[in-house]
């Protein structure tokens, strides 16, 4: 089961640590925050759309840090690869208790 972790929560600030371990996959979700990742480990990720479109596979490295722009496509995260997937990420929310990635089914 993937391991979602709340790091520091402070008024429309909070930063999250998640784990997959191979083969395990995030729930369906929106991300409707702008947001800073960190990846901390793994080797492959592939981001799967509930609208069947085709998969993305982002270059996985410890250290890669991206700005994700908030989405309402709704979208999960499978750990394709043979290492525990780890990231940190910093969600701008737009007040103190929003729901992080409101999830779809």
């Amino acid at each position: 089961m993937p391991v979602d972790e709340v790091l520091y929560r402070r008024d429309t600030t909070l930063v999250r640590r998640l784990r997959l371990a191979p083969g395990e996959m995030t729930p369906w979700h929106r991300d409707p925050f702008h947001r800073v990742t960190v990846v901390l480990g793994g080797d492959a990720i592939t981001i799967e759309f509930r609208d069947g479109a085709q998969p993305e596979s982002p270059p996985i490295a410890a250290g890669t840090t991206d700005w994700d722009e908030p989405t309402e496509r709704v979208h999960r995260a499978v750990n394709v690869g043979r290492q525990v997937y780890e990231e940190i990420t910093v969600f701008l929310l737009d007040h103190p208790d929003a729901v992080l990635q409101p999830t779809d089914g």
